[in-house]
């Protein structure tokens, strides 16, 4: 085995067991904060609608396409420093960065934030199994990134974009403008998408 062969097996055996202990470390830090391990309605992998009270508290639910947006965008900007910075160690700056948000998605002050100016009324914090499948997901966008063109990126963003706000009203745009700058026009319109009981 050469060995520019060897360093590269151990440098990614070093970045697999980095990802392995920051997961670990986040879920617990999820467990000190008093989230929850899963849904109280059980283990589930899958919710499909966006209004239901397992949103957020399975593995996927509508918001994972959001999460694989942020691993879209953390590659592009990221990307501007690959001359000095090599694709490995951006990936882990990546993951820092989207551990560091769910910690602070999960803290009561963005949960309250969430419930008093988006559509998010029953929001009350993710289980840490759907954070867990939150980051995995800005990792799979940051590898989709990579691995394609950016014009394919581009336009798998806009999709993304485009099908949540046709199918849930929500997206990762509207998420942003409505926790830094709520408008009661858009919060109006998203609530006319919950399904009547």
């Amino acid at each position: 085995m050469t060995e520019q062969r060897t360093h590269f097996l151990g440098l990614r055996s070093f970045i697999s067991i980095t990802i392995i202990i920051v997961l670990a470390l986040f879920a617990l830090t999820l467990h000190w904060m008093g989230r929850i391990p899963w849904c109280e309605c059980g283990f589930g992998l899958l919710e499909t609608s966006a209004w239901s009270t397992s949103t957020s508290q399975h593995f996927v639910d509508p918001y994972t396409l959001s999460h694989i947006l942020h691993g879209l965008i953390f590659y592009a900007v990221l990307n501007l420093f690959r001359k000095r910075i090599p694709l490995q160690y951006r990936l882990l700056i990546a993951l820092g960065i989207e551990v560091g948000w769910e910690v602070l998605e999960n803290s009561p002050i963005i949960i309250e934030r969430y419930r008093a100016q988006t559509a998010s009324l029953e929001y009350f914090g993710d289980s840490i199994l759907n954070s867990l499948g939150d980051v995995l997901s800005a990792l799979v966008g940051f590898w989709m990134a990579h691995r394609f063109s950016w014009k394919w990126t581009l336009g798998l963003l806009i999709v993304i974009e485009f099908a949540m706000l046709w199918a849930i009203r929500d997206n990762l745009t509207l998420n942003i403008i409505m926790l830094l700058t709520p408008i009661q026009a858009i919060k109006e319109w998203q609530l006319k998408g919950v399904p009547t009981q």
